[in-house]
């Protein structure tokens, strides 16, 4: 990479550490290509993005951000796994763990906040932002449905009398 490349890379990378909702560093040692093509294209499909980072850079990017605390996982053959939503990028990367044991989540950010390995596995367990979402819907659209029970209730129930009775004349 010459400097002008190096610079954008910092750029972009900068970029990723203010505005994503979440970052995971992860060590990926061992993995093969086709392994890394298939957590690139779950991240994507759920839309993130996976990329190796070159540490030096990657510390340089860091600084003045939020995330700066995780400057000390950048050690080592290291990728960051990022998203807009803050629980897609851990979900996946703790899924594809579970396929491949050479993928080690280090760590990772969330905002200001520094996760730990285990502060990514717990993240990766809440619902997603469209899951949340449809569950909120879910419970708005509950008790109007219910309230459109209760007012056809007493005129179902005018109605079946009435039907009643109706039948009963019918029989006499």
């Amino acid at each position: 990479m010459d400097r002008a490349e190096k610079r954008e890379f910092v750029a972009e990378l900068n970029g990723v550490f203010t505005n994503a909702g979440s970052v995971v560093v992860a060590h990926y040692a061992g993995l093969t290509v086709a392994q890394m093509n298939d957590l690139r294209s779950r991240m994507r499909t759920a839309g993130g993005t996976v990329k190796v980072a070159k540490n030096r850079l990657a510390k340089i990017a860091l600084q003045g951000t939020e995330s700066e605390g995780v400057a000390d996982l950048f050690t080592g053959q290291t990728l960051i796994a990022y998203c807009d939503d803050p629980v897609t990028a851990p979900k996946i990367a703790v899924e594809f763990t579970k396929v491949s044991e050479k993928l080690v989540i280090l760590g990772g950010a969330m905002g200001s906040t520094v996760l730990d390995a285990d502060g990514v596995k717990a993240l990766a367990t809440l619902p997603s932002l469209d899951e949340l979402r449809a569950k909120l819907l879910g419970m708005i659209a509950t008790p109007a449905t219910r309230i459109a029970q209760i007012v056809n209730a007493p005129a179902g129930s005018v109605a079946r009398v009435i039907g009643a009775y109706a039948r009963k004349d019918e029989a006499a």
